[in-house]
């Protein structure tokens, strides 16, 4: 491949990483659909492609919604919970940096996304996160302007029957994660129950694959309940890593120099904590791991 042709590619790539993984859910699948499209690049005649950076997001959002079908067959069989694969942020990219997409990358906002059809997640991704014209979204997803313009506002509109996104200022968030350390490390709940909203929700994902919760729990009695009674037997032996995790402050938690498990949260309006997503599902943190 010419090196101009690979650089095209290149300078794409993290926008295209982005795109994956926020319509997917998924950093694997994510990576995988880059691959692919990668390979139908290397393939194509590139002569006749006048717009590159176009013609790489349409392949890449294609291959996605391809993914995506079977993603949903999935998750239809799935042990308990679904949550997203978590993904470290730290260090984003200047490209995700530039177009300040890091509140997009939330957990709360990734699950948002899963009431929305194929089509309309990609579309108001596309439009709404990408800043990418309708003209162009309607030529990716085949189909008309018109059509491409009610896809965004139907997701518009069902995204706005649910509490928006929001990530609030970092010191709310840290001392978030220190009221949840200590009222599982040592039993104290007063400063964390002063954090979270009376319907708070705690959702767990183990896959199937180690033991956890198959129900989310809810309301504070509940879920402190839990943490004080049940985590802190649990992980008695893990060792906390505050961590940037999808956007925001969380916790890795490590044994034995693997992480076994990640915590992250979602907000209100008014910065109260309304869900504590945990992800144990070694699938989903192999690569945080390595």
């Amino acid at each position: 491949m010419p090196s101009a042709d690979l650089l095209h590619f290149e300078e794409a790539r993290p926008m295209l990483l982005g795109l994956a993984y926020r319509i997917l859910g998924s950093r694997a699948d994510a990576e995988d659909a880059v691959q692919d499209t990668f390979l139908k690049w290397q393939a194509a005649d590139r002569e006749a492609i006048d717009t590159p950076h176009a013609w790489l997001t349409t392949a890449c959002t294609r291959r996605c919604l391809d993914l995506l079908g079977s993603a949903h067959r999935a998750r239809v069989e799935y042990v308990g919970a679904w949550l997203p694969e978590p993904i470290p942020t730290a260090a984003v990219s200047d490209a995700e940096r530039s177009m300040q997409l890091a509140d997009s990358l939330s957990t709360a906002f990734l699950l948002l996304l899963e009431r929305l059809s194929p089509k309309e997640r990609a579309a108001y991704l596309l439009h709404e996160i990408f800043d990418t014209p309708y003209t162009e979204i309607a030529a990716m997803l085949e189909i008309k302007e018109p059509a491409c313009r009610k896809l965004v506002s139907r997701a518009r509109s069902n995204l706005q029957t649910a509490e928006e996104r929001h990530t609030p200022p970092r010191e709310r968030q840290q001392a978030l994660l220190e009221a949840f350390r200590l009222a599982i490390t040592e039993g104290a709940t007063a400063r964390l129950a002063n954090l979270l909203s009376a319907d708070i929700r705690l959702s767990a994902d183990g896959g199937g694959k180690v033991p956890t919760l198959l129900e989310p729990l809810l309301g504070q009695t509940a879920v402190l309940g839990f943490l004080t009674s049940r985590l802190s037997q649990y992980w008695a032996d893990y060792e906390w890593r505050e961590a940037d995790i999808n956007g925001g402050c969380g916790f890795m938690m490590r044994r034995e120099g693997n992480v076994v498990a990640t915590v992250t949260f979602g907000y209100d309006r008014s910065g109260q904590a309304t869900d504590i997503f945990i992800v144990r599902n070694p699938d989903k943190l192999a690569r945080l791991t390595s």
